[in-house]
């Protein structure tokens, strides 16, 4: 086994299952507080439902490595979304112990865009054959 395969193993399982979490808490505290901030923000409020794409089935196919790098873009999306939507304020700003305000979002993020240059590796139920794997 290479071990870039394994790391490329071990980012999937990470970023996939730390957002798989979120989207439970969305599919079991309900999408309400997302549907208001988006016609908030004059989105169509059904605009809102994309987040169980972003945040339960994408993630589910990074962890499988299925369309991964897929998968990986539409978190990106998602992340740039939320972002934008409830996080704008804090992009320049530094927490109370020196850290970027916006780390948790940064590194999913950036987690995200590296597996999609990446892709799923041998590890994964795609492999490395096609091009969104």
């Amino acid at each position: 086994m290479a071990t870039g395969d394994a790391g490329k193993l071990v980012l999937r399982l990470s970023l996939g299952i730390l957002i798989l979490l979120h989207g439970i808490a969305k599919i079991t505290g309900g999408v309400g507080p997302i549907l208001g901030m988006v016609a908030k923000a004059g989105l169509p409020e059904a605009f809102g439902y994309l987040v169980y794409i972003g945040e339960v089935v994408a993630p589910i196919l990074l962890i499988a490595g299925v369309w991964t790098r897929a998968a990986a873009i539409v978190i990106a999306i998602n992340m740039v979304v939320a972002v934008a939507l409830v996080h704008s304020q804090q992009i320049l700003s530094l927490s109370k112990n020196g850290g970027w305000e916006l780390e948790l979002q940064g590194m999913f993020l950036f987690t995200a865009v590296a597996i999609a240059l990446l892709g799923a590796g041998r590890l994964s139920v795609g492999g490395i054959g096609g091009r969104w794997n």
